[in-house]
């Protein structure tokens, strides 16, 4: 199974880069109501917005590579690799959005990290 962790990984970041240009396309179209008069401006923003559709872009690659990780993969090893993807979009949104990332927060990640090393250990 470890064999296969880098081409899981590819899948974790495209997913978690998905996340983050995302974040930065709706920083850039900035807050709205959902409502009938907000949903064609509101819908055409989005859906122009090159951040969305590079985050969205990412999510189909990272589908087209996830299916070929449960291909070769049990799902029970796979699937809590996903988890990574908690780490870098906290660190990413720190980093890149300056957003606050607490001693609780910290505890998490360290969490999180600790059971997929433990899931890496198991097969």
């Amino acid at each position: 199974m470890n064999k296969y962790l880098p081409l899981i990984l590819v899948g974790v970041l495209l997913n978690a880069a998905a996340q983050i240009v995302l974040k930065q396309g709706m920083r850039t179209i900035g807050a709205f109501a959902f409502s009938l008069d907000n949903l064609i401006p509101i819908g055409f923003k989005v859906g122009t917005n090159p951040f969305v559709l590079l985050g969205i872009g990412f999510y189909g690659v990272s589908v087209i590579v996830w299916l070929m990780v449960l291909s070769r993969v049990q799902v029970s090893y796979a699937y809590p690799m996903l988890s990574i993807g908690y780490i870098v979009a906290a660190l990413a949104g720190k980093a890149l959005f300056g957003e606050p990332v607490d001693m609780v927060r910290w505890a998490g990640i360290l969490t999180i990290c600790l059971g997929v090393y433990l899931i890496t250990r198991t097969v």
